[in-house]
This record gives structure tokens, sequence and C-alpha cells, in this order.
């Protein structure tokens, strides 16, 4: 799920464009708060070695390396060989 860095509300946008904004909050989404690539232990605060300084990290950018964090829980491959082993032999 995507959420809002600001007030935690989720978004539903697909694409996030440069100059969208929080439908209840309306701070900024195209932020590297937001940013997968986000990592405050990196240099520039970002893991992609390629995308330009961005001062600001809480404020629109133009990054276009920018991709919306999604804090979805991700199964494991072990999960999902359980599933499939199940789903194959019908296991009640």
């Amino acid at each position: 799920m995507k959420k809002c860095h600001t007030c935690k509300t989720e978004v539903t946008l697909e694409k996030i464009s440069f100059r969208e904004e929080c439908a209840i909050c309306t701070s900024d989404l195209h932020v590297c708060l937001n940013c997968v690539f986000h990592d405050a232990g990196k240099e520039n605060s970002c893991r992609e070695d390629r995308a330009d300084y961005v001062k600001e990290k809480d404020r629109a950018n133009f990054c276009e390396y920018f991709r919306f964090a999604d804090d979805t829980p991700k199964k494991t491959g072990k999960e999902e060989a359980e599933k499939l082993w199940d789903t194959l032999f019908k296991k009640p």
C-alpha cells in the first residue's frame, strides 16, 4: 500500500506526476521521502547512484528515478511454494 509520507493516508493513484499532491494534507507526493530508493544512510540519501542531488527531501522534485514506495508485505518464496503445493495437491 502506498502512503503519504506526511499524513500516512493511503494513496490510490497508479502513476504519480511531478506535481501530484495528497488529497488529504496537500503535501507533495513526488518527493524523496515517498521513494523506494530513499535511504538516509546513503550519499544524497538515495540508493540510486545516478540520481541528481535533491536538497529538500520533502518537496516535489523532478527525479526521473522516482518509484513510489509500497509497504505492502511481500510473500516469501517459501510461502508461495507452500501455496502452490497445497493448490496442486488439494490440501484441505
